[in-house]
């Protein structure tokens, strides 16, 4: 089974478009570090998170002393995206992040990482959801002030969607 370490937007941006059950029916394993659940998701939906299968996962002390240098290196990354990295890059696993600095820092360090368009097309190829539910997602997600997802991209989707 593949595992999937998350950051934080991704996770948000399944539940805006209500998809996150629809995702974790996906033959995945969804993991993320265990300082970015205690600071980001714990009292955001965290225990709904744990119920549909997220696993925490500790890093060891050489895992925080890169995390560290990572978040050096790019200072626009927070403490859980660098440490989101490391867990991906030591345990050769696929990140998932929206973020940009956080993307090329992961091509750059030869991590596999994708976003939630990604996710949307893994749902779709297994048939998780509905294409409605899949245009209802993409149109919730789409349409937050703060989504910085490719329109092209995003229409080529809705377009699929209604088209089926």
């Amino acid at each position: 089974m593949r595992v999937l370490v998350s950051d934080t937007s991704v996770l948000v941006d399944l539940e805006r478009g209500a998809l996150l059950e629809a995702s974790f029916r996906l033959p995945f394993r969804y993991c993320v570090p265990d300082l970015l659940y205690e600071r980001e998701l714990k009292d955001h939906g965290g225990p709904d998170l744990l119920r549909l299968g997220l696993v925490v996962e500790e890093l060891d002390s050489d895992g925080l002393t890169e995390a560290i240098a990572y978040r050096r290196r790019v200072p626009a990354l927070t403490l859980p995206d660098s440490l989101a990295l490391t867990l991906a890059r030591k345990r050769a696993w696929l990140l998932l992040t929206g973020d940009g600095p956080l993307r090329q820092l992961a091509a750059a360090e030869a991590v596999e990482c994708h976003g939630v368009l990604w996710m949307l097309d893994q749902i779709h190829a297994a048939g998780t959801a509905t294409t409605a539910a899949l245009h209802r997602g993409l149109t919730a997600i789409s349409a937050h002030p703060r989504c910085r997802l490719p329109r092209p991209e995003v229409r080529r989707r809705l377009l699929l969607y209604v088209g089926e």
